[in-house]
């Protein structure tokens, strides 16, 4: 299973979360986010880092050229998208993307069977917020293109045993505050979730 910790704001928590077997980086471009990181910063501490992990930018209500200077400036390798956008939109973007569903409702969950998705819980706010999606709205079809998030934590993993996600991405769920990853907590995330792929 592919593990995604998002949320990073310094060199130590990016170090920690590849240590304990991270596959991807996520980068909060949200300035109204706690967890707002600047395009240069990602950049400094993309430098520090194995090339063959894969750095994620989050975006909400970002222009085109902002994304795509963002996406230049910080070096990350992939745009995660948080909120409606359409064809055009996304065909103009300089870098490879992945869209977010916020689920109110199974309902919400309709997917291109030729693409990935990230799936979370809907709230007002965007991200980090630790509220879990509905696992029952994923019972009896194909997982296997989305990336749950919501409410993940190391202690509450295994309950994805039987679904076939493609991956998990967490944030709040392996903090010791808001914006601060704690070792401990990435390395259980990370070992629970590679042992149920």
């Amino acid at each position: 299973m592919v593990v995604k910790i998002c949320g990073i704001t310094n060199i130590k928590d990016a170090i920690d979360s590849i240590n304990s077997g991270a596959d991807a980086l996520g980068f909060v471009f949200y300035k109204k986010s706690p967890r707002y990181i600047t395009p240069q910063k990602v950049k400094e501490i993309i430098n520090e880092l194995d090339p063959f992990v894969k750095f994620v930018g989050l975006f909400v209500n970002h222009t085109v050229d902002e994304i795509n200077n963002i996406s230049k400036i910080s070096g990350i390798d992939i745009a995660q998208l948080h909120f409606s956008c359409d064809e055009k939109f996304k065909n103009s973007l300089e870098v490879k993307y992945i869209e977010v569903i916020r689920a109110k409702s199974k309902a919400d969950i309709k997917l291109n069977k030729n693409k990935f998705y990230i799936v979370d819980s809907f709230v007002e706010q965007y991200g980090g917020q630790g509220r879990a999606v509905e696992l029952s709205w994923f019972e009896n079809q194909d997982n296997s293109h989305i990336i749950l998030a919501g409410g993940l934590n190391p202690e509450n993993l295994l309950t994805l045993k039987d679904f076939g996600f493609y991956g998990v991405d967490v944030s709040s769920g392996v903090e010791s505050c808001v914006g601060k990853k704690e070792k401990q907590k990435l390395i259980k995330f990370c070992k629970v979730a590679k042992s149920i792929s």
